[in-house]
């Protein structure tokens, strides 16, 4: 067998295998065959090709998720160029950013897919292209340094931009090898096989939906149902309807489950055979309930852009109470930074493997910080691995927070307070006070207004924490500033409830 160094080469091979089966399904209703899809993205390549595009540039894809996107990846990935795909529901001057430091020769907006990208096409200037399939929009060719071609599956693929705990995103450049090493590991570890029907909703501007969804699923002969935006309701009737495997985040199950309550359901009726969370703590209680409703094991895992999404997963049974991130994916490693822990037995999460970035497009310093010259990452994550060699996550060291001379890890009080009924999400912040302590505030969104008082989750928590742990304020919220996955933004909450914080302080 020819040696793989193009992600698009995982396609290819499925695409002869199966060429008949469906491959892609997105909001049109129009149902996509291998065969056809494969057509649509040598249609493409050459549209780009007559546009200006060269192997080496950057192609930035501007979307939101549907059929067009994979075809734009598969064809700039066949000419060798490198795809920046960014999620159309950025701000302008967020996305205008990411254009000056990446400075494509060409930017694509799926502007008939997606309102925000029809909206930045008219910013633009851009103008109408029909393009495989769609009337999208183009702006370019616009001068650039093309990257070098490398024949091998080291050749930078993606350029995936970050949203950041700080707030300042970074492109972060992952290879055809990364991809190819994270969707053939996807796909193996889910089981996934051709008649498999995966519902996607993650972006696939995001790394899990490009990796855990797209390069998986082509690569097996299944079948994405991609959806370019999350509503529980949508997610429920997809459910009830065909769909096999649902990789998803925490959010997500918590709105699911309450469409499903207020529909009356108390429990999955379909085929669903796999279903994943994020790399989250699952209380043990809230994770029962979660597979008492799907009626199959919640596989939960822990990744990050910079590791191609996966690190470790769970390869549990139902009812097995693991609460962990899981063991490492084969042929990954893991490993604890003690010197960054503050309490026996955790340290920063190292990870080195096949999984791990390139490195930060234009941005050699911040590389420095993160890769080591050993080739382990350094995640920024706190963690601790048990003595079954299972990761458990305890929170992020830049969020630790401490009070009362005490370690207090949101992760845990956000676990604490999501296991009352009435709570959707949590997202727990400390912040500073005078004599160098800190509070810890927690925000949570409620499944409907006035579903609970403060002083009730109060109470609910108190009984869950010690003393140190428990918030000192609680603020009732509704929807949490969040990325397009779902991820909470916590660099924005000060500023996203800052009248709330203001009136709460007041009574």
């Amino acid at each position: 067998m020819t040696e793989t160094t193009r992600f698009h080469q995982l396609f290819d091979r499925a695409a002869a295998a199966h060429s008949d089966r469906p491959a892609l399904t997105d909001w049109t209703g129009e149902v996509l065959t291998y065969a056809a899809l494969d057509a649509r993205a040598a249609q493409a390549e050459q549209i780009l090709r007559d546009q200006g595009l060269r192997p080496g540039d950057r192609l930035l894809i501007v979307a939101e998720n549907a059929a067009s996107v994979a075809v734009l990846l598969l064809a700039a990935g066949r000419m060798d160029a490198v795809a920046v795909p960014v999620n159309a529901r950025m701000t302008g001057p967020e996305l205008q950013k990411i254009a000056a430091h990446t400075e494509p020769r060409l930017t694509v907006h799926l502007s008939d897919v997606s309102d925000p990208a029809r909206a930045h096409a008219a910013a633009a200037g851009a103008r109408a292209l029909d393009l495989a399939g769609g009337m999208l929009h183009l702006s370019g060719p616009f001068d650039c340094t093309p990257e070098v071609v490398e024949p091998d599956a080291g050749m930078t693929a993606v350029i995936l931009y970050t949203t950041g705990t700080t707030g300042t995103p970074k492109g972060v450049m992952l290879t055809h090898g990364n991809l190819i090493f994270g969707g053939q590991s996807s796909a193996r570890l889910r089981g996934i096989v051709p008649g498999d029907l995966i519902y996607g909703v993650l972006p696939l501007t995001h790394v899990f939906g490009l990796t855990s969804m797209m390069c998986a699923g082509l690569s097996a002969g299944a079948h994405l149902r991609l959806a370019p935006r999350f509503s529980a309701a949508a997610v429920l009737d997809a459910l009830q309807q065909g769909v096999t495997v649902l990789p998803a985040v925490p959010q997500m199950h918590a709105a699911i489950m309450a469409e499903a309550r207020a529909r009356g359901l108390d429990r999955l009726d379909g085929p669903l055979r796999y279903v994943s969370s994020g790399a989250a703590p699952l209380d043990p209680d809230w994770k029962r309930r979660a597979e008492a409703f799907y009626g199959i094991a919640l596989q939960n895992g822990y990744g990050m852009t910079e590791t191609t999404a996966g690190v470790t997963i769970t390869t549990n049974a139902k009812g097995d109470p693991d609460p962990s991130a899981g063991r490492p994916l084969p042929g990954v490693q893991i490993a604890l930074d003690s010197s960054v822990g503050r309490e026996p037995g955790t340290g920063e999460v190292l990870t080195r493997g096949p999984h791990v970035m390139r490195g930060y497009f234009r941005n050699p310093q911040a590389t420095a910080q993160v890769l080591d010259g050993d080739g382990w990452m350094h995640t920024g994550d706190l963690g601790r691995i048990d003595d079954q060699g299972r990761l458990h996550i305890v929170g992020r060291s830049k969020e630790l927070i401490i009070r009362g001379g005490f370690n207090v890890y949101p992760p845990e009080v956000e676990a604490a307070l999501n296991d009352h009924p009435a709570v959707l999400q949590t997202a727990v912040i400390g912040r500073a006070r005078d004599g160098g302590d800190e509070d810890v505030l927690a925000f949570c969104q409620l499944i409907a207004p006035g579903a609970v008082t403060a002083e009730v989750l109060a109470a609910h928590a108190a009984a869950r924490l010690s003393a140190y742990k428990r918030p000192t304020r609680i603020l009732l919220t509704g929807p949490l500033p969040a990325a397009a996955t779902g991820k909470v933004l916590k660099h924005r909450l000060l500023d996203h409830f800052a009248a709330l914080l203001r009136d709460d302080a007041q009574t």
